[in-house]
């Protein structure tokens, strides 16, 4: 079964950066799109960003374009998530996900399986 653990969230002040870091239990990890999401208290879960599984094609969000950089490590099975620039609605839980086809997706139904997520919070 594949499991996924986020980590690196936490306090951050406006302006300022984190980097998310998601661990998966398999090597199956090289197969799969990942992607990640996120969701504020009384609101939709949305998309931030997918990665192919070669790590080539990559699609974001809206609002993170240009601010957030997702990437991949093969070797440590982990999906990355960089975030520059951070502004107070940038703040919710962060979940990463994995999906078995072969491009990008901003469509939570193409994942097949869920981290517990990680918070982050952004100060004003």
């Amino acid at each position: 079964q594949v499991k996924l653990v986020e980590s690196g969230g936490g306090l951050v002040q406006s302006g300022g950066s984190l980097r998310l870091a998601c661990v998966c239990s398999e090597y199956s990890f090289n197969n799969f799109i990942m992607g990640w999401f996120r969701q504020a208290p009384g609101k939709e879960r949305e998309f931030v960003a997918s990665i192919s599984p070669s790590g080539t094609n990559v699609l974001y969000g809206r609002s993170m374009e240009g601010r957030f950089t997702i990437s991949r490590s093969h070797h440590e099975k982990t999906l990355y998530l960089r975030m520059d620039s951070l502004e107070s609605e940038d703040t919710a839980m962060y979940y990463c996900a994995a999906g078995r086809t072969t491009v990008p997706n901003r469509k939570a139904q193409m994942y097949f399986t869920w981290g517990q997520g990680t918070q982050v919070t952004v100060s004003s």
